[in-house]
């Protein structure tokens, strides 16, 4: 696990960035590559052929740019990022700058994990069903095996969270997959399917979405391993059934695509097309110029990435102990030298 230095570090940059200035990115996500060795069928990005990608020295550059502008948290993903050979690399630098996390499907896990996990802070693995549900979900036979197979490998040497998104293919099983992150120790998002124009359309029928939704409220009350706050499921419901929607802060996520230029305005309402090259221009400034109050009552996905960013107050108790005191804990615990933690030298 990292050191405590880059993310204290971040704050006091953060804070003193800004200074005087009303907005400042939080989180960043950087898609690697487009091309996957799955074809998830509600997945546009497999689908988009990769140009020249960025080099090393211009991922790099790109962190640089991102950590002056303020951010405290790098997410990584693709496509399938373990199909890049320079993902050590790239994780490194990465690794000095910010709390990194990474997301896989887990078909190449097994064997990079060891070797990956040295520079990450969290893995996400992406699980959509049990057995053949997903592996019909994700578009190839034994995925399904490759991706448990991974997140047992990967619990040896750092903390692991099912990545699941709730399709209508997939709706009858999501308490199974709850408990499989249970069975497994290990913990689950939860999001909902986003139809992208060019991909299949799985979107989860509304009418029996609103039980589902009840249901993982109720098991994340009662203790269950799921990620997301009771908020985040109740603003989804609130918004998308009863016409109270959430205030979206997109400008709390900045999205890098994978020839490094900048998604505006977040992650799905342009379908991940970049504009700018992140480290030629002043971030800071575009950002406090960019008209985001036009999107914030957009309310047409359920990102968690916006969404639960969005939503979080200094003044809401349980959310404070949840999202700030849990995870500065965990987070202190699991960056402490392991002898010092047991009392050694």
């Amino acid at each position: 696990m990292s050191t405590l230095k880059p993310m204290l570090l971040g704050n006091l940059k953060r804070a003193l960035l800004g200074l005087g200035v009303r907005k400042l990115p939080l989180i960043a996500g950087h898609k690697l590559l487009y091309t996957c060795n799955l074809r998830c069928r509600m997945c546009p990005f497999w689908r988009r052929k990769d140009e020249k990608l960025l080099s090393l020295e211009e991922e790099i550059l790109m962190l640089k740019s991102l950590e002056r502008a303020g951010v405290l948290f790098m997410g990584f993903e693709g496509g399938e990022p373990l199909l890049r050979k320079d993902l050590e690399q790239i994780l490194e630098e990465s690794y000095k700058r910010f709390y990194t996390s990474l997301v896989t499907n887990g078909w190449l896990l097994k064997d990079r994990v060891k070797r990956i996990s040295e520079y990450l802070d969290y893995l996400f693995v992406s699980i959509d069903g049990i057995g053949e549900v997903h592996d019909k979900i994700r578009g190839i036979s034994g995925s399904f095996e490759k991706a448990i197979e991974g997140i047992k490998e990967a619990k040896k040497y750092l903390p692991v969270s099912i990545s699941f998104t709730i399709t209508r293919e997939n709706m009858d099983q999501v308490k199974d997959v709850i408990e499989l992150s249970k069975k497994l120790d290990v913990k689950i998002s939860i999001q909902v399917e986003y139809d992208y124009t060019t991909a299949e359309k799985l979107s989860p029928d509304k009418k029996r979405l609103y039980q589902v939704l009840k249901l993982i409220i109720e098991l994340k009350k009662r203790g269950y391993p799921i990620i997301e706050s009771v908020d985040y499921f109740e603003a989804i419901i609130n918004s998308w059934y009863n016409n109270i929607p959430w205030k979206c802060k997109p400008w709390l996520t900045i999205n890098v695509d994978p020839q490094g230029k900048i998604v505006l305005p977040c992650y799905v309402l342009n379908e991940y097309s970049g504009n700018y090259k992140v480290w030629e221009v002043d971030i800071v400034k575009l950002w406090n110029s960019y008209p985001w109050s036009e999107y914030e009552s957009c309310n047409k996905c359920a990102l968690a990435c916006y969404l639960e960013p969005s939503l979080f107050k200094w003044s809401n108790s349980e959310m404070v102990k949840e999202k700030i005191i849990e995870n500065i804990g965990n987070y202190i615990y699991n960056a402490m030298p392991i002898k010092f933690l047991l009392g050694g030298k």
